[in-house]
């Protein structure tokens, strides 16, 4: 039977990043595809008959064919458990993608080739860099005509700053794409097909050895020359692969292939298994010590909660990253920022809102746990005689306001309910004008796209409609003095200031702009403001 560091040994966990419509999704499918854990892969984007993608469950992403929300699926390849965190591509939804990769320990950057290194794809990376995970590459869509791959691999290297190894070298793009060439096994694998997805047949591979003169009859003969001169510039010239620089996010494995069309997939696969890391330590914030994955206590954090997976009752997941030892369903465990013993009656593996009970989990896996309302994202729950904590989750400052309130006045109960649940998720912040009921709130949100999120899931799970009215704020600031140091009501403001206070009752101030924060402090100089304050989960 496996001891608990072999189970822990074979556990991959990363995250898929891109910017949106680089394929990220549709790649993701494959990869389930391949391991058998789906028999067809669906569409992102397509008729309204059409199937769609596993991890875009909800009823928004079917309909504007884009993720808005991360989606954990769990399947087993190869001898290892894997752990896939798909997260939403769109900038709206940064902040979603953010504590994700809190949970991953590697993470796959897909690129398109014709578009190479975008906008969002920078912002993500970053986020990785700053945890220093590793980070694999996939330039997709070579079945599209694409960029110079030699282009892409500088451009990789001088805007992110990362070195690039690749592992295979594409052949032609387009209509002209004919394969890759592996590095490592030095063959050939001839690329077969008519170009268009094939949702149901894995693409045939054919080796063949460069330098044999049947390659010029399989990927004719100007390819065949042209890659004979890319590998020797390639040998030559190209970062060798360092495992250690790969594992410290110095170095990027770099992999060629066409998600649509299945062709590099199951390479790229295999590859990234044999070199992504097996869980990794987690710091305790209480200690400062490392917790390390082998250890026998259990422990883990919550970074995503999720309302209404299953519409048939109403329920609240709570996912929990494992960090240590092992998961037990029924076990007692104790809620540190609760302060209490609990008992984690059902532990839930996941395939996007698809959900089976498990028994028992390692580190690196991802659980999910029914959150009867006492969990908040950051939250550290551990065996009852190991007491760690793990640092909290921050937020990001939203950036756009709006006024929202319910249009049936009959409904308030479900409107307070979709509203506070959602806020919940973190998906949204809401604030009240000191004084002021729910009857309408103001919520705040990272990027405008998930006010349509909130309107469509409101409706859509809590049979609410509401009206939402922009407001003109820009600026937040959370009241950073000692409760009774300031009285908030006195305070000397511009009149067109907001006094808010957020769900946990603490108080805040909305500006219309930077020169009415200024105003707040010179007016005001006992008043300390911070634009994170007790913001983190």
């Amino acid at each position: 039977m496996p001891s608990i560091a072999d189970e822990i040994s074979s556990r991959r966990t990363f995250a898929i990043i891109s910017h949106p419509d680089a394929g990220k999704t549709t790649l993701t499918e494959k990869l389930l595809l391949y391991t058998g854990t789906i028999q067809s892969a669906g569409s992102v984007k397509g008729k309204s008959s059409a199937k769609h993608a596993v991890s875009d469950w909800m009823d928004i992403e079917k309909q504007r064919g884009i993720s808005v929300t991360s989606s954990v699926l769990q399947f087993t390849y190869g001898g290892c458990c894997v752990n896939i965190l798909d997260t939403p591509g769109h900038q709206d939804f940064s902040e979603d993608t953010y504590r994700t990769l809190m949970a991953a320990d590697s993470a796959v950057m897909v690129i398109d080739g014709a578009k190479g290194v975008e906008a969002q794809t920078v912002k993500l990376f970053r986020v990785c860099a700053l945890r220093g995970i590793p980070i694999f590459t996939f330039v997709n869509k070579l079945d599209r005509e694409t960029r110079d791959p030699f282009e892409l691999m500088e451009e990789i290297e001088n805007v992110l700053g990362i070195g690039t190894c690749p592992m295979n070298w594409p052949i032609g793009n387009g209509k002209n794409f004919r394969g890759v060439f592996d590095r490592a096994s030095r063959h050939v694998l001839a690329f077969e097909g008519d170009g268009r997805a094939n949702a149901s047949k894995k693409v045939n591979e054919i080796e063949a050895e460069l330098g044999d003169p049947a390659l010029d009859e399989l990927i004719g003969a100007e390819n065949h020359r042209n890659l004979m001169d890319d590998i020797e510039l390639l040998d030559g010239a190209a970062d060798e692969f360092d495992f250690d620089a790969v594992r410290a996010g110095k170095l990027s494995p770099v992999f060629f292939g066409s998600a649509l069309t299945n062709f590099g997939v199951e390479p790229f696969l295999k590859d990234f298994l044999r070199l992504a890391p097996a869980p990794s330590a987690h710091t305790d914030a209480l200690t400062g010590e490392p917790v390390e994955p082998e250890t026998s206590a259990f422990s883990g954090f919550v970074f995503k909660i999720q309302a209404n997976m299953d519409k048939n009752h109403r329920d609240r997941i709570a996912f929990v990253r494992i960090c240590s030892g092992k998961f037990e369903r029924g076990m007692d465990a104790w809620h540190m920022q609760g302060n209490r013993k609990i008992k984690l009656a059902t532990g839930t593996a996941m395939m996007a809102d698809d959900r089976a009970t498990v028994d028992e989990a390692y580190a690196g896996d991802i659980v999910g746990l029914f959150d009867p309302g006492m969990f908040s994202i950051g939250d550290t729950v551990c065996s009852t005689s190991c007491r760690v904590q793990y640092a909290g989750i921050p937020t990001f400052a939203p950036e756009h306001f709006a006024r929202v309130s319910q249009v049936d006045t009959l409904k308030r109960k479900q409107f307070v309910k979709g509203m506070e649940e959602l806020a919940q998720e973190g998906a949204i912040q809401i604030f009240r004008e000191l004084g002021a009921g729910m009857e309408s709130v103001i919520v705040g949100v990272v990027g405008e796209l998930q006010f349509e999120v909130l309107e469509q899931r409101l409706k859509s799970e809590y049979h609410v409609e509401v009206r939402r009215q922009p407001l003109g704020y820009t600026d937040i600031r959370w009241i950073a003095n000692e409760p009774g140091q300031v009285d908030i009501k006195s305070l000397n403001l511009t009149r067109d200031t907001l006094r808010v206070e957020d769900m946990r009752g603490g108080k805040l101030l909305l500006f219309t702009s930077p020169w009415n924060v200024d105003w707040a402090f010179e007016h005001n100089p006992d008043l300390e403001l911070s634009e994170f304050g007790n913001v983190t989960f």
